[in-house]
């Protein structure tokens, strides 16, 4: 089924899953403030629109992949906003991570105006960005994510409704806990493994195949043996997840002491001037309190 789709946002995340899109047929009308993502679509079949209004005034499903809460809040509810293009009826669709809280307030206000919301975060980074295979937890109604639900394939793989609006962000902060704190255990062993002069490609290969392997595992280490840093997911974009994760958490009473010390590791790496670099980077925070380097034997 094709779709007019506005797709707002267009950075490491944003473009691979825009260029899907129009693999898959759907007409796209996109917007980003970096103007080489803008034209590298367009030149695929996009068409370029001037604002984030312009955008919902020629689409029927307004897709927004953006940093944090404070960009997706600007660009949905501020001056030539989705929300002054968007027609009755229209549907939005935020893949960006923010917190629950400010999702739930534009859902509300969207609502108002007789427009539907989804907040749809993704896991996977880059390389199921590029692949289509994206895991897509869904926050919103059962009818509204029905609509949602081919659109939301021709991105990603597991696609799942995890309750009302702000359930899909939270459920996302959550992933985001368990994804930085096993790179972070991962790592805290590979420099063990590499101080007492393992060879860890070995290490590695033994240990995949137990309870210790993951898909973080075999994700980060063959890239962190390479010295590839290249990010995928940002120390950025994940130190402010995890600061998500903290205020959320305290808001609701729940306690995260291992979340906590994250955090801090991530400031540390901000400090240390890796704040672009992929959170696989965790392990160079490890190397730099047990002066190691892992790598290749």
């Amino acid at each position: 089924m094709q779709s007019k789709i506005g797709f707002i946002g267009l950075g490491i995340m944003g473009k691979p899953m825009a260029l899907n899109l129009i693999k898959a047929g759907h007409t796209l009308t996109v917007f980003d403030l970096n103007q080489e993502a803008v034209k590298a679509v367009c030149a695929v079949g996009a068409t370029a629109a001037r604002s984030a209004k312009a955008v919902a005034e020629n689409s029927d499903i307004i897709i927004t992949m953006l940093p944090a809460s404070k960009h997706v809040t600007e660009v949905v509810l501020g001056e030539n906003g989705v929300l002054e293009g968007a027609k009755k009826g229209s549907l939005i669709i935020d893949m960006s991570s923010i917190t629950p809280d400010v999702s739930k307030e534009i859902a509300t206000k969207l609502e108002g105006k007789g427009i539907d919301m989804l907040d749809a975060p993704v896991s996977g980074g880059e390389p199921k960005a590029i692949d289509g295979t994206l895991a897509i937890m869904v926050g919103g109604k059962e009818d509204v994510f029905n609509r949602a639900l081919p659109v939301l394939h021709d991105m990603g793989k597991d696609v799942t409704l995890v309750g009302d609006n702000g359930c899909g962000v939270t459920a996302k902060l959550a992933n985001q806990i368990i994804v930085n704190l096993n790179i972070a255990a991962m790592s805290e062993a590979l420099v063990l493994a590499a101080k007492a002069g393992i060879d860890i490609e070995k290490m590695y290969q033994a240990i995949r195949g137990g309870l210790a392997g993951s898909a973080v595992l075999d994700a980060k280490v063959p890239l962190i043996l390479d010295r590839n840093f290249v990010a995928g997911g940002s120390i950025a974009i994940n130190l402010k997840d995890i600061t998500n994760v903290m205020n959320t958490a305290h808001e609701m009473g729940v306690p995260l002491p291992l979340s906590s010390q994250l955090l801090e590791i991530f400031h540390a790496l901000k400090v240390d001037g890796k704040e672009k670099d992929d959170h696989g980077s965790i392990v160079r925070y490890y190397e730099k309190l047990a002066n190691v380097e892992v790598k290749k034997a």
